[in-house]
């Protein structure tokens, strides 16, 4: 086992210097993901188009059902739950069932009608900054509809309906705050699968690989020896990121780097084994680029960084389980901005180690099938 051991560290050490020695090399992979979370942070936007929703009717009067209607007539808006407490608001954004809960209070209809207007509260979930400041802008205008059919049918010129918004683990709905932490997944993902993938496409072209096999080195410390690198240059870009989050655009990290660090982990492995798969099949390093090329912009649309995955057709959102990075942005999201503990994490960490094992058996076995 120790010598074992020894093998692996050494065939890392060897990986490390081929891709450090260059000074170039090390700015491209340290500074790039530092610049791009920069650009990130400043530059991105949504649309969307699809919005859930719980109504708290505490009213339950023509008045009530009359602004609600208003929302599930649109074809933004899906009413999801039917809430009959305040206490239930917290449990049904907690568990992302909505994105929005509409509450209307008891006396609604007859403030309305005694002319002095009345309020309706939305609680918006703000993890998802964007989406909740762009869904509450489409009630603004359902409200505004609204008004305008009240007002005419009774009389009252000004508008009667106010609407009082709170956002939640967002609370001044900052793009940013959803963004970056979802580039800590996303730019690691890029660097770490082409990084691997190259890494015995560049053995092949330059001769080298015919060496390993005559070594001592078996298949799985071969796999181990390039794995390694590549994961630990992951996660010191990740960490490039998280600093920039933290230190740049001062984003308060409300859970537990040993959580967060955890779930990142996991996510390298599945990304290291694609990264290998790549490279077992890959004759060059031209074509593993192309191959990781091939793969990291699906990875990347499909992940939820820039659209909503609740907005995708039902077919995409199923090949979307396939997709590491789809749970890598939800853990990174979820400890950062809400907290999570990682017995919370289940749904996300056990698809990841799924992968995982998958694509580094399919990688060790391809190994197995060339070296013998």
């Amino acid at each position: 086992m120790l010598d074992s051991i020894l093998r692996i560290l050494a065939l890392t050490r060897k990986e490390l210097l081929a891709v450090l020695k260059d000074r170039r090399s090390r700015l491209s992979l340290l500074i790039p993901p530092i610049v791009q979370a920069l650009i990130f942070g400043y530059a991105a936007t949504y649309d969307l188009n699809h919005v859930t929703y719980a109504a708290l009717d505490q009213d339950h009067s023509a008045a009530s059902r009359q602004l609600l209607a208003g929302l599930d007539g649109s074809r933004v808006f899906e009413r999801v739950a039917d809430l009959q407490h305040a206490s239930d608001v917290s449990s049904v954004i907690d568990a992302r069932r909505a994105l929005l809960v509409v509450q209307i209070d008891a006396d609604f209809e007859r403030q309305l009608l005694s002319g002095r207007g009345a309020d309706v509260q939305i609680v918006a979930d703000g993890r998802n900054s964007n989406t909740a400041g762009t869904a509450m802008g489409y009630v603004a205008d359902i409200v505004e509809q609204f008004n305008d059919d009240w007002g005419g049918t009774h009389g009252f010129a000004p508008p009667p309906v106010r609407i009082v918004t709170r956002a939640w683990y967002n609370p001044n709905l900052e793009t940013r705050w959803f963004m970056i932490p979802g580039m800590i997944g996303t730019l690691t993902l890029i660097q770490t699968m082409m990084l691997t993938a190259m890494s015995v496409a560049r053995e092949r072209e330059q001769g080298t690989f015919d060496q390993l096999l005559v070594t001592p080195f078996r298949p799985y410390e071969i796999m181990a020896g390039k794995a390694l690198p590549s994961m630990l240059v992951g996660m010191v870009q990740a960490t490039g990121v998280l600093l920039v989050a933290q230190l740049w655009f001062r984003i308060p990290f409300a859970g537990s780097y040993l959580t967060l660090y955890a779930g990142l982990l996991l996510f390298l492995l599945a990304a290291v084994g694609i990264g290998l798969l790549l490279s077992a099949v890959a004759a060059t390093m031209q074509q593993a680029m192309l191959y990781s090329m091939l793969l990291i912009m699906p990875f990347s649309l499909l992940s939820g960084l820039t659209t909503p995955l609740s907005s995708m057709p039902g077919a995409v959102q199923y090949l979307t389980a396939m997709n590491p990075l789809r749970y890598a942005i939800d853990i990174t999201r979820r400890v950062y901005l809400e907290g999570e503990g990682i017995n919370f994490l289940g749904a996300d960490l056990w698809p990841l180690g799924l992968i995982a094992a998958l694509t580094l058996s399919a990688a060790s076995w391809m190994f197995r099938h060339r070296m013998h």
